[in-house]
């Protein structure tokens, strides 16, 4: 196997599904930080309206971006297996297949988010002072929807490959460049939520080709044909693997949705207290997430080398890990969440709606609150292994 790659067919289980997992964290706390960062910049330097079309918008971008990353789990699963198989020849086609699958995709969105922004935005109940600037975010962001589609498969297919560390170096420049436009478009041109979709978009773009680069350079133990780029066998192994997990992740992001359409109703305060809120609790969910990804490459290489014993081993081992950590953030999120909220806004009252949604959540028991959560991955992985 390649020596940038990692082998998870020997070795302590916890400490390399710890140490393949932290960068895994680490991007994607870095991947929520845009969302955050621009609810914070925007909650500071720009108007309510636009706090509250940041939010809005975000929703959409986050039920776009995680169905995508759910789908791309399916690439994932296959290079990691191949790997353990012994065939890395067969990883070639898989890239094609998937680039001619998401490039599909990729467009369907850009049509849907570009044409028919101005009726997302009244169907998720933007209030009526935010609906256009919550158009104008949703247009923006479909309109460099191909580079948001393009990073999180160039991510999918390092951790195949079991590389977390790259995606943890390309999104933090992303981020750096997030943040700095943030800064000069929303707070130096007073572009409000225009200047924050711009300055994502911008962010993701340069992520992607960073992440192009890296992989061309990388000294991969296969070869991508220009005959690889077709339909084939591949894409429906993705698609089996990865639909399932994009459709439940679809349904709970609908779910979301329809909260938030809802919430909207009652107004400016109250719309923007919930994005606050949500962008506390996607961070508190951040570590389950990266356990699921990270054992996903864990599980099926070892699956593929025909080890389902430590497959296993290491899926609880997982479990374990993450409700212990998961519990130590639960509690501080929970007990601290008026503090957090108040770090994205000035505005008392859109800090007071945020609380009371993060109080409601601390009433509903932690078991409930991790049971459900890791009942979600341990279905998962037993998908993925085909134990």
């Amino acid at each position: 196997m390649n020596s940038c790659n990692a082998d998870f067919t020997q070795g302590s289980i916890p400490k390399k599904l710890v140490s393949f997992m932290i960068p895994i964290l680490g991007a994607l706390i870095l991947q929520a930080a845009y969302g955050a960062v621009d609810l914070l910049v925007v909650g500071r330097f720009g108007s309510t309206s636009g706090l509250s079309a940041v939010s809005t918008g975000s929703q959409i971008l986050n039920l776009v971006t995680f169905v995508v990353t759910q789908l791309a789990m399916g690439i994932t699963v296959l290079i990691a297996r191949y790997i353990g198989e012994k065939r890395p020849q067969l990883i070639g086609s898989l890239i094609g297949g998937a680039t001619l699958i998401f490039t599909v995709i990729s467009v369907i969105l850009f049509v849907i988010m570009v044409g028919f922004a101005h009726g997302l935005s009244v169907l998720m109940q933007a209030p009526a002072e935010a609906v256009e600037l919550t158009s104008v975010y949703v247009r923006i962001c479909g309109a460099g929807i191909f580079f948001i589609v393009a990073y999180n498969v160039l991510a999918a297919i390092f951790r195949g490959l079991g590389d977390s560390k790259s995606p943890l170096v390309f999104v933090a420049v992303a981020c750096v460049i997030n943040v700095v436009g943030d800064l000069v478009l929303v707070a130096g041109f007073h572009m409000d939520a225009a200047g924050a979709a711009i300055a994502t978009v911008a962010a993701q773009a340069v992520s992607a080709i960073f992440a192009m680069v890296l992989l061309v350079k990388k000294n991969l133990p296969f070869q991508i044909k220009k005959e690889d780029f077709h339909f084939s066998s591949q894409c429906r192994r993705i698609l089996q693997v990865g639909f399932p997990l994009a459709m439940q992740e679809f349904l709970t992001q609908m779910s979301f949705l329809a909260l938030c359409a809802f919430i909207n109703r009652l107004g400016l305060e109250a719309s923007s207290g919930y994005g606050v809120a949500c962008k506390i609790v996607n961070f508190a969910m951040l570590i389950p997430s990266s356990l699921m990804q990270s054992m996903a490459s864990f599980v099926s290489q070892n699956v593929g080398a025909g080890n389902e014993k430590r497959a296993k081993k290491a899926m609880f081992t997982g479990i374990g890990i993450g409700l212990i950590i998961g519990c130590v953030v639960f509690v501080l999120v929970m007990l601290k969440g008026d503090v957090l909220t108040g770090l994205f806004t000035t505005d008392a009252a859109v800090v007071q709606k945020g609380f009371e949604y993060l109080k409601a959540l601390r009433r509903r028991p932690l078991r409930q609150q991790f049971c459900s959560a890791w009942s979600v991955i341990f279905t998962d992985m037993i998908r993925h292994s085909g134990l």
